[in-house]
């Protein structure tokens, strides 16, 4: 075997010329720019460049800000007007983006922070509009759910899993992520929630985005979480605690009618819920299934295993409610995605507040990836719009390719015979 080098010089990532094109073409470097305003002229870089090039760090394989200086660097400068910061630029430009926290104190004296940054989740949610994902006028459904995000930060506290992080607040519709708010890791899943839930409704229905179902699981089971889940949409899905008076309720139920769910058979029941709300019509959805052991159910003495479901869905029979409740399980997906493909498991900062800014810019970024892979997968075999990010990059965006100009124009040249002209 022979080796021979050549002066030429070859881009191996040359789909993101592609991603770059797209990212300007719909429209988001310009509502990014007018959204934050202009950075001074003498720092060099507008926020526009910072989002884009974070953009191409990620959709390119990068697990960190730094491999902007230490891998794709020189690639993405081979683009033609493509300004590339260096990962301190980045980092700074973020900086720049951060809130100050808020303070809540509990009922025991126990202080605890969050993060509300209105600018950027409503810069996302923006975006999602801009890009067509979301569309103003029209009704979704919502997911919310605290995920804990494992980390030794500086200011990372005990959570209730006994690991070191932080408990962001994050909500979704579909596969979009539409609102975070960070938080201490040690706060608990229901505390000020339905605040956190207010400010996010608010934000979708300032822009037009109406809810029309929401889902959330026990952590959300508070009267006062009901009552703005309740206000701001149409219909509810919330996992119940368990408790005395709820199985009181239920050990009175004397006709279960048997269903299969997931192929598998579980008796159902419905009962009116009045333990919070004695003036409202709310249901309560209850599925059982025998026990394979002999064990007795603490509340309930029997052998039977309960879930219980709280809605204000009155049409949908038991089993749909079930189903569609299950079903959640889709959003978090989500938590994954980001983790593994886009640096939640790898945050850059010391701190709560500036790693809640890199969390929202970094789910606007899997939210325009999601609306590319879509773009794509119109004309390119073997991916789909549901594509994981590992796949996408190496069926897409590792190409061959160098820019040359003739014509008075600038030509990207790739060595393949895959449909890229397509995108054009």
């Amino acid at each position: 075997m022979k080796v021979q080098n050549l002066k030429t010089k070859i881009n191996p990532f040359a789909g993101i010329s592609l991603v770059n094109y797209h990212f300007n073409k719909s429209g988001l470097s310009q509502l990014i720019d007018n959204e934050l305003g202009i950075r001074v002229k003498t720092i060099g870089y507008q926020y526009s460049e910072i989002f884009r090039n974070l953009t191409n760090v990620f959709l390119s394989g990068g697990d960190v800000i730094e491999d902007i200086n230490t891998h794709l660097g020189e690639h993405l400068k081979s683009i033609p007007g493509n300004n590339v910061p260096s990962a301190d630029t980045v980092l700074r430009a973020i900086k720049e983006l951060t809130t100050e926290n808020t303070i809540y104190t509990s009922n025991s004296g126990i202080s605890y922070n969050f993060n509300i940054n209105k600018k950027l989740n409503r810069l996302n949610i923006r975006s999602l509009i801009k890009t067509g994902q979301l569309k103003s006028g029209e009704s979704y459904d919502f997911d919310y759910d605290n995920q804990i995000n494992a980390n030794h930060k500086w200011d990372a506290k005990n959570t209730y899993k006994k690991n070191k992080g932080y408990f962001p607040g994050i909500a979704t519709i579909g596969n979009k992520i539409v609102g975070i708010e960070n938080r201490d890791g040690n706060a608990n899943v229901k505390f000020k929630q339905e605040e956190t839930l207010e400010r996010i409704y608010s934000l979708l229905e300032s822009e037009g985005i109406n809810i029309n179902r929401s889902r959330m699981d026990a952590g959300s089971y508070s009267k006062e979480i009901i009552d703005v889940v309740d206000k701001h949409s149409e219909l509810f899905y919330i996992r119940a605690n368990k408790s005395a008076s709820l199985f009181e309720q239920i050990s009175e139920i004397s006709e279960w009618q048997s269903v299969d769910i997931n192929f598998k058979n579980y008796e159902v029941a419905s009962i009116l819920f009045t333990q919070f709300f004695e003036d409202r019509n709310y249901r309560l959805v209850i599925m059982r299934e025998k026990r394979d052991d002999s064990q007795m159910d603490l509340f309930t003495q029997d052998n039977y295993s309960y879930r219980t479901i709280l809605t204000n869905d009155h049409q949908s029979t038991e089993k749909e409610v079930i189903e569609y409740y299950n079903a959640r399980g889709a959003s978090e997906k989500i938590f994954d995605e980001m983790n593994n493909d886009f640096s939640w498991k790898h945050l850059p900062f010391s701190f709560l507040n500036e790693n809640n800014s890199f969390m929202i810019i970094t789910a606007m970024i899997k939210n325009f990836y999601n609306y590319f892979v879509s773009l794509v997968a119109d004309k390119f075999e073997g991916i789909a719009k549901t594509t994981r990010l590992k796949r996408f990059i190496f069926r897409f965006i590792t190409v061959a390719g160098r820019w040359g100009y003739q014509g008075r124009r600038w030509v990207l040249k790739l060595f393949t015979d895959k449909p890229y002209y397509q995108l054009i």
